[in-house]
């Protein structure tokens, strides 16, 4: 038996079916709005094809390249990290050779491939100092122009630290986004800070670099509403700009980094003076960046620090202990890498760091050996150490990459350098030379004592070698007759057994 409808009953089924249609379609709209507040679940959201966002990356604005006629990237606020790709390098060259010059535009190209650029072109204009206006001139400006049209480049990199001025004119005219050499280091230094205090310095760093260079432009000049109670027509001023308030807020925000890194360098001297008190001498690791400190640092006490042919490859302090072939106990810092030019943000920064170097008993600078100017690695690398504070410290000249170095340059550097050393941190030669160095360097207990320490008191006898220097030790059957060098503290604890002189 076949089932019959009639046309109404049909016209009903159907609306019906069209309204069960939309009130499930309505259920299906809601649901799916209310996904946005429900806990991702791997049974329902794992089905899904594509990609997976966050809500609020789903939510966000998303750029839809191609559709700008705006300059891009040159009126931004704030300072973010850079994404450099194709860049054009520009050097101003006042004093020095043509050598010279050439050398400090091949390190910002280093430094430009560090931070991921692909460096396209470079050039040098000989001028007695920048252009107050454009650095290089209105005229160079304009060949640079024509240059990044050829090149096809977007950023250009000036070998120097241009003033707001100066970004904002050479940006008008090479039509494209212009940063200098500090600002490159800066991102450098954000992309490899790993430790708390090293993001902090860098932060810090960034803020006190971004102060002066916040711009803003159309609606961000306008005013907030002045004084007076509930606003309205009782103002008393016209209250602070945007950008005002922009450095407010940043003025603040250094205040607060400041006051943290304060307290991170407690901890740190905590430490230190844990180390002075047991008279544990202490050496320090400096050098231009990419010297091989830590190669050295690894070599010396296997460390495991991080070791990459980059600039500024490790930023963060590490102290490891050692211990000389005679058997003294010392800690060696492998410090954060010097640079030509280094922002004075960052030795401001970084200066917490860099007291490592001060209060050391002995450096060990340490210098490409391979450099095509490795004097000038020398001299950069004094001038901050001069900058810190630490001129009076014994200084070590470890002349590293002997295997890949010319040796007519390694001759002219132990002749110009007293006290020089050459060595190879890869293939460890030198190593055991450096060692003896380091051992014949660093400061000595000034006692020195002969005792006849009994076994109970054995407790002492482990002190003599590890707070000072054995000379001599022999085991008798009324105790360890010992000979040693020790610091003035533990001496007076050795007295009671030091034997009374032959009248």
């Amino acid at each position: 038996m076949t089932s019959t409808s009639s046309p109404s009953q049909a016209a009903g089924t159907s609306k019906g079916s069209a309204q069960n249609h939309s009130n499930r379609s309505e259920g299906l709209r809601a649901d799916a709005l209310m996904e946005e507040d429900v806990a991702w679940s791997h049974a329902i959201d794992g089905q899904r094809d594509g990609e997976q966002l966050d809500r609020s990356e789903r939510a966000a604005l998303r750029r839809v390249a191609g559709l700008s006629t705006e300059l891009e990237d040159v009126t931004e606020v704030e300072y973010r990290q850079l994404r450099l790709e194709r860049v054009v390098l520009v050097g101003v060259w006042t004093s020095g050779t043509a050598d010279d010059a050439d050398n400090s535009l091949a390190e910002l190209a280093a430094l430009a491939e560090t931070a991921g650029a692909l460096v396209l072109d470079g050039v040098i204009q000989r001028r007695d100092k920048p252009d107050a206006a454009t650095y290089i001139g209105s005229g160079k400006a304009r060949e640079l122009l024509e240059l990044v049209i050829e090149t096809g480049a977007d950023t250009v990199i000036c070998d120097g630290e241009l003033s707001p001025g100066q970004l904002i004119h050479l940006e008008d005219v090479v039509k494209v986004k212009v940063i200098d050499r500090t600002a490159l280091i800066l991102d450098i230094f954000a992309q490899h800070a790993k430790s708390r205090e090293g993001k902090a310095q860098v932060a810090l760093a960034q803020m006190q670099y971004m102060l002066p260079r916040l711009r803003g432009w159309g609606q961000s000049l306008s005013r907030q509403m002045g004084g007076g109670k509930g606003g309205g027509l009782a103002t008393r001023g016209p209250g602070e700009t945007k950008i005002e308030t922009d450095r407010r807020r940043i003025r603040e925000k250094m205040a607060k980094m400041r006051r943290e890194i304060a307290e991170m360098k407690t901890g740190r001297e905590v430490k230190r003076q844990e180390r002075r008190r047991h008279k544990v001498p202490s050496v320090a690791i400096a050098g231009y960046t990419n010297a091989g400190k830590s190669s050295l640092l690894n070599r010396l006490t296997g460390a495991g620090v991080l070791v990459e042919n980059a600039l500024f490859a490790t930023l963060d302090p590490t102290v490891r202990r050692a211990e000389t072939p005679s058997g003294r106990l010392y800690t060696l810092a492998d410090t954060v890498g010097f640079v030509r030019h280094l922002p004075h943000h960052l030795v401001e920064a970084f200066r917490s760091t860099m007291e490592e170097v001060g209060d050391a008993d002995l450096i060990l600078h340490v210098v490409d050996g391979s450099h095509p100017a490795p004097e000038e690695q020398l001299a950069a690398v004094r001038e901050v150490v001069r900058d810190v504070g630490a001129t009076e410290v014994p200084e070590i000249v470890v002349v590293n990459k002997a295997d890949l170095a010319d040796p007519l340059v390694l001759q002219r550097l132990l002749r110009t350098e007293k006290r020089a050393l050459v060595v190879s941190a890869r293939t460890g030669t030198g190593i055991e030379e450096l060692l003896d160095l380091v051992d014949a360097e660093l400061p000595r207990p000034e006692v020195e004592i002969e005792a006849l320490v009994p076994y109970t008191a054995g407790r002492l006898v482990a002190r003599a070698h590890t707070d000072g220097e054995v000379l001599s030790e022999e085991h008798t059957p009324e105790g360890t007759l010992l000979k040693a060098r020790v610091h003035e503290e533990l001496a007076a604890e050795f007295a009671p057994y030091v034997p009374a002189p032959l009248s």
